[in-house]
């Protein structure tokens, strides 16, 4: 194939993990396939100063990618599926999703030093008040329901930053997403698991989502 393949993608860590996994599953089904990576800045990655419910709007982190890929800037995209909204722009598709890994929500907590645990166990680890950082407002309602003595701060930034805060001590736990540490090798930060009566994940989250144009029918003949 002599025309190389753009994908867009964010530009963190975690989104530039995610693409290399799919464009390694391609190579591996199309070995002559070439693929370009092409970073795009999303207004989620923009705005890091204030929680994003805070802005009027929606798809934060794929709105700017799906622009460049209707104007043909980049052929296809790689998501996390819960980052798109239900209803997609005219003109694109999800091509394929991804084998989904572990959905759930996950406490880290500053300091943890064992395997991964139960959550009595961990509980019984925190301060009595514990300042647990998440910017997520579904987190965070689950979470006050379950344990009203604990202090819900917000907590914007990629995996990497939202670590570096909590071993600074300005959390004394974050709660996040079991597929994003898992993705960055980050699995043994996990203290526990968060039970889905306690904390139900969002939908879609462990997936991945690849996004193409619905008339391009070489990109979708390796996608699909």
């Amino acid at each position: 194939m002599s025309r190389v393949l753009k994908v867009g993608t964010r530009g963190s860590k975690l989104a530039l993990a995610q693409t290399e996994w799919v464009v390694n599953a391609l190579k591996q089904k199309f070995p002559d396939l070439r693929v370009e990576t092409v970073i795009i800045r999303t207004r989620g990655d923009v705005i890091t100063d204030r929680p994003l419910r805070e802005v009027v709007g929606k798809g934060f982190f794929v709105k700017e990618i799906e622009f460049a890929l209707l104007n043909g800037e980049i052929d296809f995209a790689v998501h996390s599926l819960k980052d798109m909204p239900t209803d997609l722009p005219d003109g694109l598709t999800i091509a394929a999703l991804c084998n989904r890994v572990e959905p759930r929500d996950v406490l880290v907590v500053r300091g943890w030093q064992g395997d991964e645990s139960d959550l009595n166990e961990v509980v019984e680890h925190l301060p009595e008040r514990p300042k647990v950082g998440t910017s997520s407002l579904r987190r965070q309602a689950q979470i006050k329901n379950a344990f009203p003595n604990w202090q819900l701060c917000e907590l914007r930034g990629n995996v990497d930053t939202r670590l570096r805060k909590l071993d600074e001590g300005q959390y004394d736990a974050i709660v996040v997403a079991a597929a994003g540490l898992m993705r960055l090798g980050f699995q043994e930060r996990i203290a526990c698991v968060l039970p889905v009566e306690i904390c139900c994940p969002a939908a879609g989250q462990g997936a991945l989502a690849v996004e193409a144009r619905v008339d391009d029918e070489e990109v979708l003949s390796f996608l699909m």
